[in-house]
């Protein structure tokens, strides 16, 4: 295997790339010798600043292996490495970043200098940008793609000298793949974050940068088409000439597309930027030979640019779009290739201005890009997302215990009955499915960078559906059945909703610190790193939170649910007294936000917390709190027959307290019962933002209570075990309902894929989504990044 070794020194790889460029098998127009040579390149720069840890389980040397190819149908091409940037060279001394990057000739890949990973949240920076070539060609725009490749590959923290370049080179842990759609081919400048997997939880901060330069060599020759052909065998000119044509169509987009975005960071980051020396005109073209006169000439984009004169028969004069003018013909063999050199050389001007102003800011452009991406994001992440406003639930009545006759509101109870009596778990799962095939018949045609393991096979990610309750008017007479809010200038909130908006503004200054925690408790048998992905995502919106990931409870959770929130109560108080002595020091702590990531069972164990009246003092810093199928009712009404059996062998046999707390069987007297009384402590009504996530395809925790609203099989119960659950209802419905719009709540039902599932006892019991909830972070992706200010 033959390898170039480059230290860190600034290099100019220039003619050692074209030497090598010159036979590289990539797609171009052969061209006739007595024509001249008109070629381009697409240079594809790769910033790549930090290398950010945030929990990797294995300690260890690790480097970042890059490379791109272009793939059309079965055939691939490799983007050829073209030269090196190193910005900043490592720090004298330095025993854990070696001095070498390398790129490999046999399969035309970049890699990073190796680095030592030792402890979480370490950083690497590396400053490095790569750039490669891709040749401008006569592909089909369609169904080709080009694809961006990061491998982590991984050595031992033993592995030294050439073992751990061997090492190094036969272990990729992970892979994340970008695509590059053609369109952004001529022209971008792109955050790009790269995250590997779940097992690999680091993120790469890199950058995009593309643009069309005039090539300085020529590139492979491939065959031109049969039919472009004459019967002589040499090509035929109106095929050449259009080629030319939307070469250079290219390069003035490119030209234009690199103006504006150079105008564009220099704005976003308040950096002036001198483009005085930029005096091409791109609308003084006089482009087409009088062989192309007798057919429209398409642009690359598909728009018409050129078309013959009315009147015009001989071909003699064009009208040209962009000029809006009438041009004459010329010969391609001197003006074209004049007008070709000029617009080259002053977009390669331009490309070198950009270079220049990104190595003196790179760190200004890449969080300028960064926060440019983080809005794209929750409008491309959409697809996936389907948004709705609800009406709020009011106080749900029942017909025999409030005594309400039949000729109160007989049609709309009628219709609200049908409703209720309607599957909700189905109707969700089909609302769900009905959206997944929308998706399969969308086709993404747009700049952005799209990451593969969201578009690899959109059909696989989960589908989120959002329901953001609103208030409206509370009426007695009113059910609490949900109702699309079309127009939100109908709903009047309520006159106290000032004081609820002084509530939740905080006390924190401009200028003053705010300490913001976040704790996560696991569920039922659960490890305090269950919810890590949640966390991992967290930090990424905001790297300053401190987290608490609870273990007071671990190998616990079998017992009253009363010991386990009261040990919770003292781990966070213990953390939070940390936390605020180390703030108070500094002397700036104006604020506090406290917030609550439950999942299962350990939803109610933060309830069960918060009623402690030790958290007394803290119930005022509370912000935001993500329930995570959550059994918030408790199992009464669990249409699982599977589950339940389960649930009563762990009564039965192993004497399983907060078992019989979930089934309220704890005590015969169903008004004494633990959830019950739960109800009644206000324990969510002091959060700023509540989201409430669940599945219907979770058989482990009934869809009703984790969304904490009526089921069917409440609404038709009489009994006294259907008024103490509606008042259970009430009660939790009462700590959530929004006096404010400064107030958020949220359900979110989350629909996995589960086709990979399989048909096995996990599926059978619902065990496989409730479980999904930990091992993937795609939803918390998407709710995270399309509601950061709820958690930051």
């Amino acid at each position: 295997m033959i390898r170039r070794l480059r230290w860190f020194a600034g290099l100019n790889q220039k003619n050692w790339s074209n030497k090598r460029l010159v036979n590289a098998d990539l797609p171009g127009l052969e061209r006739p010798n007595h024509l001249p040579m008109l070629d381009a390149v697409h240079e594809v720069a790769i910033y790549i600043h930090r290398f950010h840890n945030l929990d990797l389980f294995e300690q260890g040397w690790y480097k970042i292996k890059v490379s791109m190819r272009l793939e059309v149908g079965e055939d691939s091409y490799p983007g050829i490495p073209a030269r090196v940037a190193q910005y900043e060279a490592p720090e004298v001394g330095s025993d854990n970043l070696c001095r070498v990057w390398m790129i490999d000739d046999t399969d035309n890949s970049f890699s990073t200098p190796p680095f030592q990973i030792r402890y979480a949240r370490q950083d690497v920076f590396l400053s490095i940008m790569i750039s490669f070539y891709l040749a401008f060609g006569e592909y089909d725009r369609e169904s080709s793609a080009v694809i961006l490749k990061f491998e982590l590959m991984h050595a031992p923290m033993t592995a030294t000298g050439s073992d751990l370049q061997s090492s190094l080179d036969g272990c990729s842990a992970s892979v994340h793949e970008y695509k590059i759609p053609p369109k952004a081919l001529l022209g971008l400048h792109s955050y790009c974050p790269v995250y590997f997997d779940a097992f690999h939880s680091v993120v790469v901060d890199t950058s995009v940068h593309i643009s069309l330069l005039k090539a300085s060599y020529r590139t492979t020759r491939q065959k031109v088409p049969r039919d472009c052909r004459d019967s002589e065998g040499t090509y035929d000119e109106d095929y050449v000439g259009s080629n030319k044509v939307m070469l250079i169509k290219a390069l003035m987009a490119a030209h234009d597309i690199l103006l504006e975005d150079l105008r564009r960071l220099s704005t976003g980051i308040n950096q002036a930027i001198d483009l005085t020396e930029i005096v091409f005109e791109s609308d003084d073209t006089k482009w087409v030979d009088s062989p192309l006169s007798a057919r429209v000439v398409k642009s690359i984009d598909g728009e018409q640019s050129l078309k013959l004169l009315d009147g015009e028969e001989d071909g003699s004069h064009y009208i040209n779009y962009r000029a809006g003018k009438s041009v004459q013909p010329f010969s391609w063999d001197d003006h074209l290739l004049n007008y070709f050199q000029t617009l080259a050389n002053q977009l390669l001007h331009l490309w070198n201005i950009f270079l220049k102003f990104h190595r003196e800011n790179k760190t200004k452009i890449l969080e300028f890009l960064r926060k440019s991406w983080a809005i794209d994001r929750r409008t491309e992440w959409s697809i996936w997302m389907v948004y709705s406003k609800v009406a709020m639930p009011h106080q749900y009545l029942h017909n025999r215990v409030e005594g309400i006759s039949l000729h109160h509101g007989l049609h709309r109870s009628s219709l609200n009955m049908r409703r209720l009596m309607d599957d909700p778990i189905q109707t969700a799962i089909m609302r769900a499915e009905l959206h997944r095939r929308g998706i399969a018949q969308m086709r993404i045609n747009n700049r952005s960078l799209q990451d593969m393991y969201l578009f690899g096979d959109p059909l696989l990610v989960p589908i989120i559906i959002v329901e953001r309750m609103a208030n409206v008017y509370r009426s007695a007479s009113l059910d609490s059945s949900y109702i699309s809010m079309e127009n939100d200038a109908r709903h009047v909130l309520l006159g106290n909703g000032s004081r609820s908006a002084k509530k939740w503004s905080g006390s924190s200054q401009q200028n003053g610190h705010v300490l913001r925690v976040v704790v996560f408790v696991h569920g039922f048998q659960g490890n305090h790193l269950d919810l890590r992905l949640v966390r991992n995502q967290w930090l990424l919106i905001d790297p300053d939170t401190q987290f608490l990931m609870s273990e007071a409870n671990e190998e616990k959770t079998s017992g009253d649910f009363r010991e386990m929130g009261f040990r919770l109560a003292k781990e966070v108080i213990s953390f939070l007294k940390k936390k605020m002595d180390k703030a108070s020091r500094r002397g700036n702590l104006k604020d506090i936000k406290l917030s609550f990531v439950g999942h299962s069972i350990g939803n109610l164990i933060v309830r069960t917390a918060l009623a402690e009246s030790m958290m007394e003092p803290y119930l005022r810093y509370l912000y935001t709190y993500v329930s995570i199928s959550g059994p918030h009712l408790g199992y009464m009404y669990s249409s699982n027959s599977l589950f339940n059996s389960g649930l009563w062998l762990l009564k039965k046999f192993k004497g399983t307290q907060c078992i019989h707390q979930l089934t309220f069987t704890d005590d015969p007297d169903l008004e004494n019962t633990f959830i019950y009384n739960l109800s009644k402590e206000k324990t969510l009504e002091n959060f700023r933002n509540v989201f409430l996530l669940s599945s219907p395809q979770d058989g482990y925790v009934p869809y009703h209570s984790a969304r904490i609203e009526l089921c069917p099989a409440a609404s038709s119960d009489f009994s006294k075990r259907g008024k103490i659950f509606l008042e259970m209802l009430n009660n939790c419905l009462d700590q959530i309902r929004s006096f404010s719009d400064h107030r958020v709540i949220m359900r979110c039902d989350v629909n996995f894929n589960a086709s990979s599932y399989g048909r096995n006892l996990n599926t059978l019991i619902g065990r496989a989504a409730h479980i999904e909830f930990l091992e993937s972070d795609i939803f918390a992706k998407f709710i995270m990044w399309s509601f950061p200010e709820m958690f930051r």
